[in-house]
């Protein structure tokens, strides 16, 4: 029996009809079999919060093209007194990984932030690192005793060979969320070792046949670059506040006995103290930005301005 024009187009119309509902289906297969792991990502990539912008930097070497990296800390906004916004705290439900670092301001609200996105994965990248005490609060005293959480340093960023350290932890922390991106992640962290390597080489240099190891600083961001390369920071503020007037004095009289001829101030803080003190003892304060998101290209342009100052 033969089919009639009309009747062909009839089948072809509900043939038509079976596979547009075979590919719908099959898309929405796929799409609840990779839910969870879209659930964490911006498109392909898996979504990461740090909070300053040289963990950015770290974050991005190692895991490359598959990761997004958003930042807490934006540039010009200071640690310790910041608070997320709304916007943050929001985009924070989708997020695969929160990398710490042990800036002041998540002591305020990395509680809040994991009770309020259970399934985030927050990690610490002073995993393994003995912290320094900090020069500004080495004194402090509460209740009687000395409050040790509040005196350790947390610029461990500024130090290429601990970055090192906190570069492994990355890695470990993206393989978690990127099992089958283990091969690359592991490529792209002993790239990046290297790189610090010749970083840290390259800073050791500049500070050969140094004559001074003194500077002043404002806030004492210094420390552990200072362990690192030989040099001595003296800091201005005082536990974390404006210096007394006997502190200011201190420091003139241990300026001059030293020698010192430069302050080193960050962005992020007043420079009037500073200033102050420069007056008073023929020093020129410079200004840095420990916190800028091109990291080994700044530091070795802030090792550079030191050395030349320290000759």
């Amino acid at each position: 029996m033969s089919l009639s024009k009309m009747d062909i187009k009839k089948l072809n119309t509900i043939f038509l009809r079976i596979f547009n509902l075979t590919v719908l289906m099959s898309l929405l297969f796929l799409t609840a079999c990779t839910g969870s792991r879209q659930s964490n990502s911006t498109g392909s990539k898996v979504k990461i919060f740090v909070s300053i912008l040289p963990q950015k930097y770290f974050v991005e070497k190692i895991g490359g093209s598959d990761v997004d990296v958003y930042v807490m800390v934006r540039p010009g906004q200071n640690p310790h007194s910041y608070e997320p916004t709304p916007k943050q705290m929001s985009a924070l439900s989708d997020t695969a990984i929160f990398f710490a670092i042990g800036v002041s301001f998540e002591k305020v609200w990395l509680d809040r932030i994991a009770s309020e996105n259970p399934k985030l994965i927050i990690i610490s990248t002073q995993k393994g690192i003995k912290l320094r005490k900090i020069e500004a609060h080495s004194h402090s005293v509460h209740n009687g005793a000395e409050n040790s959480e509040e005196s350790l340093d947390p610029h461990i960023w500024l130090d290429p060979v601990l970055v090192i350290q906190q570069a492994r932890v990355i890695a470990d922390g993206l393989i978690q969320v990127l099992p089958e991106k283990r091969a690359s992640i592991e490529a792209n962290l002993q790239s990046f070792i290297l790189e610090m390597a010749n970083l840290d080489e390259a800073i050791r240099n500049e500070f050969k046949g140094i004559t001074h190891n003194s500077f002043l600083v404002f806030h004492p961001t210094w420390g552990y670059f200072s362990d690192r390369y030989g040099l001595e920071q003296i800091a201005i503020e005082q536990e974390g506040k404006e210096p007394s007037a006997r502190h200011l004095t201190e420091i003139i009289e241990t300026s001059k006995k030293k020698n010192i001829k430069v302050i080193f101030v960050q962005e992020q803080f007043s420079k009037t103290y500073a200033e102050a003190i420069a007056n008073a003892i023929g020093a020129k304060v410079i200004t840095f930005d420990p916190l800028a998101e091109d990291y080994s290209n700044n530091l070795l342009k802030t090792a550079k301005i030191m050395a030349e100052y320290l000759k």
